[in-house]
């Protein structure tokens, strides 16, 4: 039992007292899609030998949902966030920035603990965020569940 409490503490000291940082160009690009609309998307990953969180890929303003989902790794956690552009029903042109968390059921322990872990604190860094998402499976995140949370 103590070598098990050591353990995780150890775990949780190493995150919680280095934590996961933030490349500017992280928050800078994330500037870029919700001022400027330059990106439909972009997708981060957590960089362990930087201990921060980068940009792994955007998504131009034409691209559509289905290039975003298909763009995030089947087996590996990412933090995403998407610029959902809709119609209202008295038809205004409204847009919603949606934070993502996509941790599926089959990446590995060791990655899902960290993206939750150091979810907050990435988060916290990107002001303008109407909504946000966890999803382990495709159909937590379908374009209907997009749609729904939108209006």
């Amino acid at each position: 039992m103590i070598f098990l409490f050591i353990t995780f503490g150890f775990g949780c000291q190493t995150n919680a007292s280095s934590g996961m940082g933030v490349a500017d160009h992280s928050k800078s690009t994330y500037l870029e899609l919700q001022r400027k609309k330059v990106h439909r998307y972009v997708i981060f990953k957590i960089d362990e030998k930087k201990k921060e969180v980068v940009v792994e890929k955007t998504g131009g303003p034409a691209e559509s949902y289905e290039d975003f989902t298909a763009s995030l790794p089947d087996n590996d956690c990412r933090y995403a966030v998407y610029d959902f552009d809709f119609v209202t029903s008295e038809n205004c042109q409204k847009s919603k920035i949606f934070f993502i968390a996509w941790s599926p059921d089959v990446s590995r322990i060791r990655a899902k603990m960290l993206y939750a872990t150091s979810k907050d604190r990435f988060r916290r860094e990107l002001d303008g965020i109407h909504y946000e998402i966890q999803a382990t499976d495709p159909s937590e995140m379908d374009l209907e569940v997009i749609r729904d949370r939108a209006r």
